[in-house]
């Protein structure tokens, strides 16, 4: 029975057309969808939410903004007291999912004292008296009905309409795109073809159905996600079209990661508790690895379970935020700071015995992240690069692989014919792209080993253009910009800084592979979120995408985020 392709191969007239039109026509789609996911992400109103007052004797009234709110004298802290007798950071006031409300001493030089009486840790009353440096003050938190007035009040979400254009535009693009490579493909290859975009079409229409039965109308993240998907499955479709459903089974798997971390996260406490168990699996992903793992261009990185190959390192991303998260909530102690270090140590030495120095950077910068939110400390910052940068000269001595790679760092035309090889055609074939592209199936990168995932960019910017490449590069940054911009009138900073290090762990894998295959950086192996072919990492960019998401404090845009009923209840 002849298909799509095969009628309309018989006259490449037509077939040239259409891929001229789609090559103009395409990158006015993207961006104006990305334009329009992007721009309410970027420019949404930062209102901080007040939770409650600390009423000093004076008469003064400093508002709570945040679950968590340091008190001290120092610049830094959420709650500022510029007296000499407090110290720098004093004390942490602590609000739950229940309303209640918690104080506790952080290594204060004089202590914490309530109602005369000095405690490290206490469970608030209302009538209790706060003493911090011979400062005393009552907490009083807003009531049911403020705090419903307040939940009215903070920026709304994009509305339904403005998600479903979206979502139209968008299935427009991939319907383009379908048509396209049923123009050029192989007949045997169109069944997995149409299931790969057909499969996206229907998990993105499913998922926004889902948020509107929840009353949940922000799709933007989600947008982007799909968006870049998209392109990841145009690539697959010219490399690899066999593994299409293969890739789609990966990107499903992640929608329910997504889901399921989202409903974890409406719970703090539930949340934190999961640290253990995201502790354990995390490192046992690895030493699983390093046991039975198999070595693939220098780096054990691979675990193979018949025809199914896993890289088990993406998965243990997701733990480590929430481990590194979970630890460091309650305000750095000393005792907390060197526990989280110890862990990071273990997953980085790890990586760095199965040679995977790539990931390893990965999880050191998110490491950084994690450690400065909640630290602040700059010294500290300082002592761990100066630890990396040693630690990078060691490993460049003793493991070759690694020091191969730094050898052909910047000198890929001096070898063209063997550690080059990549990178010298990768370029070669993003410039015959231009700004445009040569059209889906028309490029030649597809040729070259790794084309759809390490050097994934290459095969884009050859077929889809120069353009698209800047707007899927432009849409992960908007993705961090926005973790930043939330930061500010986060909740928790639990939310915080899971959110800021998953923007984190996203971007430092696109400047890896970007950067990389244009030979800017050393080429590491790493995966460009959501984009390479690789069923791990598509796993991974959708569970580092919940915790972005979960930072959503905009009004009805975050299914992580519980909605308020009448009267001042929180739903289920």
């Amino acid at each position: 029975m002849p298909v799509l392709s095969d009628l309309l191969n018989a006259d490449p007239t037509v077939v040239n057309v259409y891929i001229t039109i789609l090559r103009w026509i395409a990158p006015i789609l993207a961006a104006i969808l990305l334009f329009r996911c992007v721009k309410p992400l970027l420019t949404f109103r930062r209102e901080p939410e007040i939770w409650g007052w600390l009423c000093l004797q004076s008469g003064q009234k400093l508002p709570v903004t945040h679950w968590e709110s340091v008190i001290g004298r120092s610049k830094r802290s959420d709650i500022v007291i510029e007296l000499p007798t407090v110290s720098r950071s004093h004390a942490v006031l602590t609000r739950y999912d229940d309303g209640s409300w918690s104080i506790a001493d952080i290594n204060s030089k004089d202590g914490l004292y309530i109602n005369g009486k000095q405690v490290e840790f206490h469970a608030l009353k209302p009538s209790d008296t706060i003493t911090v440096g011979g400062v005393s003050m009552k907490l009083q938190p807003i009531s049911a009905k403020q705090e419903q007035k307040q939940a009215s009040l903070r920026t709304k979400a994009s509305s339904l309409g403005s998600g479903l254009i979206n979502l139209f535009l968008l299935t427009a693009f991939q319907l383009l795109c379908v048509m396209a490579f049923l123009m050029t493909g192989a007949a045997e290859h169109a069944q997995s073809v149409l299931l790969g975009f057909g499969g996206i079409m229907i998990c993105q229409w499913g998922l926004m159905l889902f948020y509107v039965c929840i009353r949940r109308v922000s799709f933007e993240i989600e947008s982007i996600a799909f968006f870049l998907c998209t392109l990841g499955m145009a690539v697959i479709a010219t490399v690899a079209p066999a593994e299409a459903i293969k890739q789609l089974v990966a990107m499903v798997i992640g929608i329910v990661i997504f889901l399921v971390l989202g409903w974890a996260l409406r719970d703090l406490e539930r949340a934190k508790q999961l640290r253990y168990v995201a502790g354990v699996a995390g490192i046992l992903f690895l030493l699983i690895t390093l046991i039975f793992g198999q070595e693939y261009y220098g780096a054990k990185n691979w675990l193979v379970i018949g025809s199914l190959s896993l890289q088990p390192s993406e998965l243990t991303k997701v733990c480590f935020v929430l481990v590194g998260t979970s630890a460091m909530n309650r305000i750095v102690t000393k005792r907390n700071l060197f526990m989280f270090i110890a862990y990071s140590v273990m997953i980085c030495g790890c990586l760095a015995v199965m040679n995977d120095f790539g990931t390893a950077l990965i999880f050191f910068c998110a490491f950084l992240v994690i450690a400065f939110l909640r630290s602040g400390s700059v010294g500290t910052l300082a002592l761990a690069v100066t630890a990396l940068i040693f630690a990078g000269v060691v490993a460049i001595r003793i493991a070759p692989h690694m020091l191969r790679r730094f050898e052909t760092w910047r000198h890929i035309w001096e070898v063209p014919l063997e550690g080059g090889y990549q990178q010298t055609r990768a370029l070669m074939c993003m410039a015959a792209g231009g700004l445009l592209g040569l059209g889906p199936g028309k490029g030649w990168m597809k040729h070259v080993f790794a084309a759809d995932s390490d050097m994934v960019v290459a095969t884009l910017t050859e077929e889809w253009g120069l353009i698209m490449l800047v707007l899927v590069v432009l849409s992960v940054i908007a993705l961090a910009i926005f973790s930043v911009r939330s930061a500010a009138v986060g909740r928790s900073s639990f939310y915080v800084i899971c959110a800021c290090t998953a923007a984190t762990i996203l971007l430092v894998q696109v400047i890896l592979n970007a950067l990389g295959t244009v030979d800017v950086v050393p080429l590491t192996g790493v995966t460009f979120p959501f984009l390479s072919n690789g069923g791990s990492s598509m796993i991974c960019a959708w569970g580092l995408l919940a915790f972005i998401k979960a930072a959503d404090t905009r009004q009805n845009a975050s299914f992580a985020v519980r909605l308020l009923k009448m009267g001042g209840e929180e739903d289920e």
